[in-house]
């Protein structure tokens, strides 16, 4: 079986956008809504969630490719970077500060051509200096670039890259492509999505490093869309791809197989869009979450804002499990009366609603907590 790229028609994709143009028009209409959105919102909570965006993607993109980190560091990694901490605080896990700053550099230099220097930056921000990888330069191993699954007695052989030896040259083609289909480029591609769509799987099918191409490739995709849209975009790709990342690699598997990619740009355009509307799930939430301690702030002990604001730096996705009276006691370090009933005042209020019953009640945020004032 050939794959694209050995194909005589590489990299000159095809596809038909009739079943999607209603997508298309939705997404730009979503988009639209969730800039008017920002523009309107105070500048404390455009930043609020701004930043509550930045962090899920970052930890959804590295979630996807199986490395979980921990909200906090990775939080406190966006906020040093952008100076918001007034003395940066010490991260332990380097994974956290780099997948932070790669997705803060993306923001920020969103407007400027893609450079092969920019790609071995991110490459360096994300993976750093390692052992066992080499960073900042583009894959050189004589073995196969291979995607695969299952076990070394029954292993499945889902796509095979370009082998090293040409990386140099395709990347630079790539590049090339990437830069031309930018607003007025001499090959324009005025849709944001098709064009982040096709950057994506153009770059996925090169595979140019030895490991984190997924984390950049989503991470080009970002780019492509706000260079197109001329802001930086309001949404988290990997956060609706996590949610099913088997129908993200079969619909990339597919698209791989030859150069007419209707099917993977219909798919990309769902995805798309689906982030988008999440985006203004999430700046609901952030709007709760600051109308919860500006309205009840004088009803809430101690204890109850701390275990609150636990809940909510977990973001729209929730916090996992609710909150329980045993996870209560260990965030507070209280008895268990004192927690049961400090949750049941929280239930009271109309903040907190509860699920379940005896011992494996828990609580949940209430949504659209204008209904509770």
């Amino acid at each position: 079986m050939q794959y694209n790229w050995e194909q005589s028609d590489w990299p000159n994709f095809k596809f038909s956008i009739k079943r999607i143009e209603d997508k298309l028009y939705d997404f730009a209409q979503q988009t639209g809504e969730v800039n008017a959105l920002l523009k309107a919102l105070p500048k404390d909570i455009r930043q609020e969630t701004l930043l509550e965006m930045i962090l899920s993607e970052a930890i959804k993109t590295s979630a996807i490719e199986g490395e979980f980190l921990s909200r906090e560091d990775v939080m406190s990694s966006i906020k040093n970077n952008l100076g918001l901490n007034k003395t940066p605080e010490i991260i332990s896990d380097r994974r956290a500060s780099g997948v932070a700053d790669l997705m803060i550099d993306v923001r920020n230099g969103f407007e400027k051509q893609l450079d092969e220097e920019t790609l071995y930056r991110w490459h360096k921000l994300l993976l750093g200096e390692s052992n066992h990888i080499n960073t900042g330069v583009w894959r050189k191993s004589d073995e196969p670039m291979r995607i695969v699954s299952g076990n070394l007695s029954n292993e499945e052989v889902h796509f095979e890259a370009p082998p090293s030896s040409k990386v140099p040259k395709e990347m630079k083609n790539f590049v090339l492509w990437f830069n031309e289909s930018m607003p007025n480029g001499s090959q324009e591609i005025k849709d944001p999505v098709i064009r982040a769509g096709i950057a994506h799987l153009y770059f996925e099918s090169i595979h140019p490093f030895e490991d984190g191409n997924g984390r950049i490739g989503r991470a080009i995709a970002e780019k492509a869309l706000s260079q197109t849209l001329g802001r930086p975009v309001m949404l988290s790709l990997s956060g609706v791809i996590g949610k099913n990342k088997n129908a993200y690699y079969k619909a990339l598997k597919n698209a791989q197989k030859n150069n007419e990619v209707s099917s993977w740009i219909e798919y990309f355009v769902e995805t798309a869009l689906n982030a988008q509307i999440n985006a203004k799930l999430a700046i609901d939430f952030t709007l709760d979450k600051i109308k919860t301690f500006d309205y009840f702030k004088d009803k809430l002990n101690e204890r109850q804002k701390k275990a609150l604001h636990k809940m909510y730096s977990f973001g729209s996705d929730g916090f996992k499990g609710g909150m329980t009276a045993k996870k209560y006691i260990s965030i507070n370090k209280i008895s268990k009366a004192t927690a049961t009933r400090d949750l049941q005042e929280l239930e009271q209020l109309g903040i907190l609603i509860s699920k379940g019953g005896g011992r494996s009640i828990h609580y949940i945020l209430k949504n659209n907590i204008d209904d509770s004032l």
